[in-house]
This record gives structure tokens, sequence and C-alpha cells, in this order.
């Protein structure tokens, strides 16, 4: 019996596959996904940087492409940054990192795994510091710091529009 619902199911995806109902279910699973990283990105792009007046956007730090968004569940997602810091030796990116993963912590509306990186080669101690960033324990020790907190709050406030 098992071999049979196996053959049925093998005959039934080849069929969706030759009446391209299922590039047209890829094609939509595509898009939704896109659709997604934009929403992650208008959350992330005004962050401010900690001690520059721009945005994080406006830097270059995080762009469009910085963001991937996969399915991992039924309306469950797994966000993945990357983001590039100004200089390779930049002190800030740690708290950059920790001001992306504050504010999309507040911010996105549906379920999330959320993971954060340096992109590859833009930092001296990109390892380091993205382990750092992926720490929950890390991340909620510094948000109890009060001076950590001040600097986190006042660079993801939103701008008054």
């Amino acid at each position: 019996m098992a071999i049979l619902f196996s053959l049925l199911a093998i005959t039934v995806d080849k069929l969706l596959q030759f009446s391209g109902l299922v590039d047209a279910r890829n094609e939509l699973k595509t898009k939704k996904m896109e659709e997604k990283a934009l929403e992650v990105y208008d959350v992330i792009r005004s962050i401010r940087d900690p001690e520059k007046p721009n945005t994080l956007e406006e830097l270059d730090v995080v762009t469009e492409k910085c963001v991937e968004v996969q399915e991992l569940g039924e309306e469950e997602y797994l966000i993945i940054i990357k983001f590039s810091p100004t200089v390779p030796h930049c002190s800030l990116a740690t708290l950059i990192g920790l001001c992306l993963q504050v504010k999309l912590q507040r911010c996105l509306p549906f379920k999330h795994k959320l993971e954060i990186y340096i992109s590859e080669g833009t930092h001296s101690t990109e390892e380091d510091i993205n382990k750092q960033i992926n720490d929950k324990e890390r991340v909620a020790a510094a948000m109890e710091n009060p001076n950590l907190r001040e600097i986190v709050e006042q660079c993801v406030i939103e701008p008054d529009d």
C-alpha cells in the first residue's frame, strides 16, 4: 500500500510540474519572500548610526540586498541580515547589530527567527561579533545596561515624519 501511495505522489508531482502549477506556486512563494524581505528592510532602514547623524540606509550599512527571508513553516520565517560596517575596524559594529536585533524583535508583526551577520570580509573581527550579535543571553544582558539601552533606544526610535 505504501508503494502505491509513493507512486501516486510521484505521479501527481509530475502532473503538476508539466501543468506549470508547481512553477506558479514557486513564483508566488518567491514573491512572498521578497515582499517579506522588503517589509524587514523598511523596519531597519531608519535605524540611526550610533556615531553619525545618518541612518544605516544612508551610510549603506544596510541595503535591500542585505535582507533574506526564508519560510520555516506556516507563517514563520527565518530572517537573515548581512550588514556592512562603514570601516573594517568599526568599533560600533556590535552595537549596530544590537540595534538591528532590538528593532526587529519589537516591530515585526510575524513570527520569525533572526540571524544577523556582518557581511563577509567587511570587518576585522566579524566572527567574534557575529557570535555576540546572535547570542540571546548576551543581547539580553546588554539591554540590561542602562547606558547601552539608552544608546540603542536613541538609534531605533522612529524619526518624526
